[in-house]
């Protein structure tokens, strides 16, 4: 297997990435032949993944432009994955002059890849963290430096805690991470459910069970276990919904029919 110029030393290319099947998804260089592979086995049983992870990153561009426009122009973006085209700074920066966006993942190639684009961006910072230990996610130099926990941050938890298994107590995360944020700040979050997928769930199950296989499972779960991530904030309307119902730019019709699986909301901390 040749190894690309590109793949930081010490990563094993024979072991596939959910941040990099994610790069694969949108259309991305960033991702190794298992990468593929993998991707390719999993869209045998859901073909639309493709169109998931675009309506995922289109209701996240919003968002970030809702967050601008309600005067919050901080942003942590925690399971940031690959920079593609139209990710959270590019859209937080066109929008204003003083955004500023600090980018945290555990997947080295993403880290690496992030801090190689964004290096001499003085309002951006890439951190290595995993979610699951918030405490080192908003104790780190990076978070430190570029944000001010005492105004409003837009928390961004993208198509990352469906990778959370119960036993991390993904609520316990969500709670700590928003206990530090001042109020105002805005928790915007995307999750993966069966509800809304054009599929026989036994058939979309097969995804589920090629994450499970790498051994990164995908937990499906339900628009109410979904809400009570958002507990001790107050949804913006119109609430919790499919990812092309919340405030959208294009009409319903526009859409593909895989486009409306899972669910996306964004909530305000009192």
């Amino acid at each position: 297997m040749e190894r690309p110029a590109w793949a930081p030393p010490g990563i094993d290319i024979s072991v596939p990435s959910v941040s990099r099947m994610y790069d694969f998804y949108l259309g991305g260089s960033h991702n190794f032949e298992v990468d593929r592979e993998t991707a390719r086995k999993a869209m045998e049983f859901m073909p639309g993944l493709p169109k998931i992870m675009q309506a995922n990153r289109a209701f996240m561009r919003r968002a970030v432009r809702y967050a601008v426009d309600n005067d919050v122009t901080q942003f942590l973006d925690i399971g940031s994955g690959i920079p593609t085209f139209g990710n959270v700074h590019e859209v937080a920066q066109a929008a204003s002059d003083t955004a500023r966006v600090v980018y945290v993942d555990h997947d080295p190639v993403a880290v690496a890849h992030s801090r190689a684009v964004l290096e001499g961006d003085a309002r951006t910072a890439v951190l290595a963290a995993d979610l699951r230990k918030p405490a080192g996610i908003l104790d780190s130099r990076e978070v430190g430096e570029l944000l001010d926990l005492d105004r409003p941050v837009a928390l961004l938890l993208v198509a990352v805690l469906h990778f959370l298994e119960d036993a991390d107590d993904p609520a316990a995360v969500v709670a700590e991470l928003l206990d530090a944020l001042a109020p105002g700040s805005l928790l915007v979050l995307t999750h993966a459910s069966y509800e809304g997928i054009p599929l026989p769930q036994e058939r979309a199950g097969g995804t589920v069970g090629v994450y499970r296989d790498m051994r990164t499972p995908l937990v499906m779960r339900s628009r109410e276990e979904i809400a009570r991530f958002f507990d001790g904030t107050g949804l913006v309307e119109p609430g919790l919904v499919s990812m092309p119902h919340w405030r959208p730019e294009t009409s319903e019709e526009e859409e593909d029919p895989y486009a409306f699986s899972g669910f996306a909301g964004v909530g305000r901390k009192a």
